[in-house]
């Protein structure tokens, strides 16, 4: 069996439960509101804006057996600098407080998610990134581009502000899927699998915690309303 298909099995129970997180199923089916959403986007922003300094310190952690990982690794990076940016543009659109996102922290799930990719790669492989990369590129290929335009329906946004972040995301990373398909199949190390493995487990999860975080603030807010 292929890594990458060996990936996709041991952590299936992880990526359905993610998907069945009941506001990711309310945001696929009708959207949510545009409060909701631009929470949402304050979390992607405390966590995307780490993307490149994890991908550097994976890199760092690289010995000398690992330049054809050390190679993806210098590659991503080029290509996720300044997204946080985006993120930021787009909660300005919504009519957020883009300069409060910025100065401020992600809820707890969101801070130990990366958390606990910092010390996956320092503390067991540098490899651990990518079980992060698997889960927030193959979640994005596969649910952001259907979840802006249901956003955008719902939020009445006619011209597309707001939602760069998630639907340049949605296309890039599905091209992005396919390189990691073909990189992780080239991994054969066992350690280096199993870490991947077991942070993909983890991230599911812990992603997971931040939309059921951002959806049982709102209901709480409906409720004291």
């Amino acid at each position: 069996m292929l890594f990458y298909d060996r990936l996709i099995a041991e952590t299936r129970t992880q990526r359905e439960a993610f998907i069945a997180t009941p506001v990711i199923q309310r945001a696929l089916r009708e959207g949510v509101s545009a409060p909701m959403y631009t929470a949402f986007l304050a979390e992607a922003y405390h966590h995307v804006r780490h993307t490149c300094r994890l991908l550097a310190t994976a890199a760092a952690r690289c010995g000398d057996n690992d330049g054809r990982y050390l190679a993806a690794l210098l590659e991503y990076i080029g290509e996720e600098r300044g997204h946080e940016e985006w993120i930021l543009d787009d909660i300005r659109a919504m009519g957020g407080d883009a300069d409060a996102v910025r100065h401020g922290q992600g809820d707890l799930p969101c801070r130990l998610m990366v958390a606990y990719v910092y010390y996956a790669i320092e503390h067991v492989s540098p490899y651990a990134m990518l079980g992060m990369v698997h889960v927030l590129e193959g979640m994005s290929a596969a649910l952001a581009g259907i979840a802006a335009g249901k956003l955008q329906a719902a939020l009445g946004s006619a011209e597309g502000g707001g939602f760069s972040y998630l639907k340049s995301h949605g296309a890039l990373d599905q091209d992005h899927v396919a390189f990691f398909q073909t990189l992780v199949n080239g991994i054969t190390d066992d350690q280096a699998q199993q870490a991947i493995i077991e942070t993909a487990k983890v991230v599911y999860h812990l992603y997971g915690e931040i939309f059921r975080g951002i959806d049982a603030r709102f209901l709480g807010l409906s409720h004291a309303a």
